[in-house]
């Protein structure tokens, strides 16, 4: 898989370096006099982020298959993601972290309980309410996924040398940062995080 994946990087870089679309080199085929400015640097790393991200989505995939005999959708598994740092949490508010309507969340939750990996009881706090929590069952799941991946990811990060590995994970973090500010702000504007309404 590993070898899969670095094949194809390979080859979406050498197609970059032949177009002249390598990261901030601007368009194929064009000048480019704005190669070392800050927005040509912006869309250099944009496109390469997009194409990490096309190839993580191969090794997720690969990675969910045999962790559960019906894996859960992208939607559900940001659900358990959810449930799996803030804990216990309600209904309501486990929407609003979700940005999605109540009636997509009910049918999410009611997917995810039907498979045993969420459960609801009574609230503490509020006898109208019902917390949701994972079972020992989705923490299983979960660990199973994430400890798949990051086998997957050590497997191609030992191809890198450790200066490459130093800047990956200072891209990383400050890509995280820039997420968590950008979903901050839309928050703080009215406008919620990003939805997630597929059941």
């Amino acid at each position: 898989m590993s070898r899969r994946l670095t094949d194809l990087s390979r080859s979406g870089t050498a197609e970059r370096v032949r177009s002249g679309t390598t990261p901030g080199a601007g368009s194929p085929g064009a000048e480019s006099p704005g190669a070392g400015s800050p927005g040509a640097g912006r869309d250099g790393a944009a496109q390469a982020a997009r194409e990490v991200v096309e190839l993580l989505e191969v090794l997720w995939n690969r990675g969910r298959e045999g962790t559960s005999p019906a894996p859960v959708s992208s939607s559900q598994l940001r659900v358990l993601y959810v449930l799996d740092r803030d804990r216990p949490i309600n209904l309501r508010t486990l929407g609003d972290v979700l940005g999605s309507a109540p009636s997509s969340v009910s049918r999410m939750c009611d997917r995810l309980d039907a498979l045993g990996l969420i459960e609801r009881s009574p609230s503490t706090a509020s006898r109208r309410e019902l917390e949701l929590r994972l079972t020992g069952r989705g923490e299983k799941y979960l660990r199973d996924l994430r400890a798949r991946r990051e086998t997957a990811l050590r497997d191609v990060i030992s191809g890198m040398s450790a200066a490459e590995c130093s800047a990956l994970a200072a891209g990383l973090n400050g890509f995280r940062a820039a997420l968590e500010d950008g979903e901050a702000r839309q928050v703080a504007d009215g406008g919620g995080p990003a939805s997630a309404t597929a059941p």
